[in-house]
This record gives structure tokens, sequence and C-alpha cells, in this order.
């Protein structure tokens, strides 16, 4: 069952905009420590591709707020949100400290993917739960008459 969707398209002119004025500072609030070593390499080696990944992980972290229902508020925080690969490439999403808990505790799985192209990077997440009283309750059925 579908616990929430979430879904980000980020302009990286705004990203990089952002890390001119506050350089370093920017990376660290938005990524965890091991999202911040990626980023440090892949910048050393081309500073735009660096960009890419900083946008795509706010991205991918701003879908992922909307699909839990929480927005950017405790327990869900930047760093406790990490966007990882698998050997295989495929994005993950790892959850670390509280927002690893409250998670947990409703029995959710979440599913991302990540794109990046010209000047956006796209991220769509769905949250899904076995549980039917763990779904959100604020949000009605939709229903439709027939035409």
């Amino acid at each position: 069952m579908i616990f929430g969707i979430g879904t980000d398209i980020c302009d990286i002119r705004r990203v990089e905009a952002t890390w001119q004025r506050q350089g370093e500072r920017f990376a660290r609030k938005v990524l965890s420590d091991a999202e911040f070593l990626v980023w440090q390499k892949r910048s050393a080696r081309w500073p735009q591709r660096g960009l890419r990944y900083l946008a795509t992980r706010f991205s991918a972290k701003e879908a992922f707020s909307k699909a839990i229902g929480l927005g950017m508020r405790m327990p869900m925080t930047w760093r406790h949100c990490e966007i990882t690969n698998l050997a295989s490439g495929q994005p993950v999403i790892v959850l670390h400290g509280e927002l690893r808990t409250w998670f947990e505790a409703r029995g959710l799985r979440a599913h991302v993917t990540v794109t990046d192209e010209s000047d956006y990077a796209a991220s769509f997440v769905v949250v899904e739960t076995d549980a039917p009283d763990t779904a959100p309750t604020e949000n009605p059925p939709c229903t439709s008459t027939p035409p």
C-alpha cells in the first residue's frame, strides 16, 4: 500500500548560486558525512559534476520529505536522510538517527529515483507500507463520478 509519493525538481543554477554565497557550509548542511565525501571527490575532478550531485541529493531529500508527509520538520533533517547508490548504480535512501527510528516504527519502505539534465535535477520517491493503519489520514480518498 502506498503511504506517500513525493517529487521535486531543482534548478541546478539556484544550487550553484547558493553554493557561491555559502560555499562548503551549504554542502555540509544538506549532505550526510558520506555524501559530503562523494561531493568533494566529484567537485575536485569537475566542479559542475559536484554541483549536479549536490542538486540531485537536495532534490531527492525534498521529494522524500514530501512522501513521508513531514516536510522539513523533525524528525526529518537533511543529514539524517542519505541518498546513496548500490553497486548497480540504483539510488537508495539510507536513514539515520530519529528519522530512521520514526520510519522503521511505521514499517515503511522507500523507493527513489534521481536524474539531472542540463539545468535541472529531479527526483521521485514512493513510500510503501504493509500496514494500512499507518497510512496518512489527512487526505480523503479520491472519488470520481463516471461521465
